[in-house]
């Protein structure tokens, strides 16, 4: 039996819910069943996900949206955007098969994935409370502050580092086996982690700099753009540390595949969200939840990125 496991690429909650998923069926569906694994990425525009990657005999989606494709066996996911394209939500809806599983109201998909597999089919995810415990804390935003979010000390912050950045198609199916067994302070000082994480730490401390000298704060919001410096992905929490009073935070960015703009909200300021951030990413083709979003654009549309984030800027201003 060979397992696909597709996963919601370069994310620790991504990797986590595959590590969850294969140690639940190894252990309570089919013990000689074989795993690979393969990162999802969103597309520009919300683009359907590529039927060729469903090549298992049974094929997993965790923490990514939904597929109509008859060869999807198994479905986790916690987004309010999963269901992106016609008639998807009505498709989950039919199934008939209960092995498919949303709920949007859950801060994590590993921890959303454990629950069901426990009280669904009588599986004990205890051994792997460590990785539960900091897979809720990364993906709901419950640090105590935002100086732990950037200082990035923990282990598993230091995962979550790497992960985030990762380009080797490799790296993240080891670190998915890796999880199912091994501590994280064990991956996080493993080469496996530790050689790329050094220069990620000092392009860290750049990304510190380039956002306390590019922002700006006005109306609640923090945003700033890094599109020329090259930038498309940077830690989340970076506006907060700088701006603890900020409401919401915006940049837009450019890597050499993609533009892409991000919305968040202060996780520490909760109550003065007003806005659906994910609602508003659908409208550019992108998603996420209420309150942290992202639109990706192709390579090659910067301005439409720009145009997209100072729309987004008046609306979130306003």
């Amino acid at each position: 039996m060979n397992v696909q496991v597709l996963f919601h690429d370069s994310c620790f909650d991504g990797a986590a819910s595959a590590a969850v998923f294969t140690r639940f069926y190894r252990e309570r569906v089919r013990p000689d069943a074989r795993f690979s694994y393969r990162g999802l990425s969103h597309q520009a525009g919300g683009a359907a996900i590529d039927p060729a990657v469903f090549t298992g005999d049974e094929n997993v989606i965790v923490d990514f949206r939904y597929s109509q494709d008859a060869r999807l066996t198994w479905w986790f996911d916690h987004h309010v955007s999963a269901f992106q394209q016609p008639g998807d939500e009505a498709h989950f809806r039919a199934d008939t098969s209960g092995h498919k599983f949303h709920d949007a109201h859950r801060k994590s998909c590993t921890v959303y994935l454990a629950d069901v597999a426990r009280e669904r089919f009588g599986w004990d995810p205890s051994p792997l409370k460590e990785l539960l415990h900091w897979a809720e804390i990364i993906d709901g935003a419950l640090f105590p502050n935002p100086e732990m979010a950037v200082a990035l000390e923990e282990p598993a912050l230091r995962i979550m580092t790497v992960l985030e950045a990762n380009k080797d198609p490799s790296l993240i199916p080891q670190v998915i086996e890796r999880m199912q067994t091994d501590s994280l302070a064990a991956i996080a000082t493993s080469p496996l982690i530790a050689t790329p994480l050094a220069p990620l730490l000092e392009r860290h401390r750049q990304h510190i700099e380039l956002v306390r000298a590019k922002a700006r704060y006005e109306n609640g919001v923090v945003s700033f753009d890094l599109a020329d410096e090259g930038v498309d992905s940077l830690n989340k929490f970076i506006a907060y540390a700088l701006y603890p009073e900020a409401r919401y935070t915006l940049w837009v960015g450019q890597g050499p595949s993609r533009a892409k703009v991000s919305l968040g909200s202060n996780p520490w300021r909760p109550q003065e969200r007003r806005h659906d951030l994910a609602a508003i990413a659908s409208r550019y083709g992108g998603g996420g939840h209420p309150v942290v979003a992202a639109i990706s654009f192709k390579s090659g549309e910067l301005a439409r990125a720009r145009s997209a984030w100072t729309e987004i800027l008046s609306e979130l201003s306003a």
